[in-house]
């Protein structure tokens, strides 16, 4: 008899009343000295950045988040990459994980850009065994050419973040958390990384998208979820989000 499926099977993300804050000093003292003057006297308080956000993404799935600037769209992408996490509730990955978050945050500036392929990969949990035979593939989607044998130190910005983002989509993840990134290197490379994104999407890989490129949302995204001072203010179609969240904002 086959296995009944359970409904859980089809979730890629459980988000379950999430709630976030960040500690604020008021004293903004640098120097040792300064702060033990004022033993005592610092003052904290804090911020809510995300208040009882729940929500599921089913796999397969291209979720936006949208929102203002402050709203908690990074916040919440980066308790999804566990980079944070929360003060309460959980938060539930099955599959996994390439997060496009903070590019080249894991290279080291004294290898070349070969050996922070294998370096970088090593975080998503990929073995030299793994890496060997999509290397090529990552360093033709770059196109760095001989510098990929150079130190990364010597990189220019966009060199660093194409090769970060070469890593990123190609380590063969279920899951990709995507953070204002598609705007790396010339518009070449840009028309690259997008119609690299649409291709993992006919994939089935399943996408968080925070972007606030209207057109991108757009093009990527089935689902919508507006972010308004850490609460879910609206979760649903695209169009019909993005719509009332121009509306809101004037645009």
């Amino acid at each position: 008899m086959a296995k009944k499926k359970n409904k859980s099977d089809d979730i890629a993300i459980s988000v379950k009343n999430v709630t976030k804050e960040f500690t604020v000093w008021e004293d903004k003292s640098y120097f040792l000295k300064e702060r033990l003057g004022h033993l005592g006297r610092n003052k904290k308080s804090k911020h809510l950045v995300l208040d009882n956000i729940s929500c599921n993404i089913k796999k397969g799935e291209s979720v936006a988040l949208i929102g203002v600037n402050g709203s908690g769209k990074s916040t919440l992408l980066k308790l999804l990459n566990k980079i944070i996490y929360p003060e309460k509730g959980t938060i539930e990955i099955n599959g996994k994980v390439s997060s496009m978050i903070e590019l080249g945050a894991g290279f080291n500036t004294d290898f070349t850009g070969r050996e922070n392929i294998y370096f970088n990969a090593s975080m998503y949990g990929l073995g030299k065994k793994d890496v060997d035979p999509i290397i090529d593939k990552i360093i033709d989607f770059s196109e760095l050419g001989s510098f990929i044998e150079t130190p990364v130190r010597t990189y220019s910005s966009g060199m660093y973040m194409r090769l970060a983002f070469s890593i990123a989509v190609n380590v063969q993840a279920d899951i990709l958390l995507i953070d204002e990134i598609l705007a790396v290197g010339d518009a070449h490379f840009q028309a690259k990384c997008l119609s690299k994104m649409k291709e993992l999407k006919a994939q089935g890989k399943t996408m968080v998208f925070v972007s606030h490129s209207v057109d991108q949302v757009k093009s990527f995204c089935d689902r919508a979820l507006w972010i308004k001072d850490g609460k879910l203010k609206m979760d649903g179609n695209t169009d019909t989000v993005l719509n009332e969240y121009m509306k809101e904002q004037g645009i």
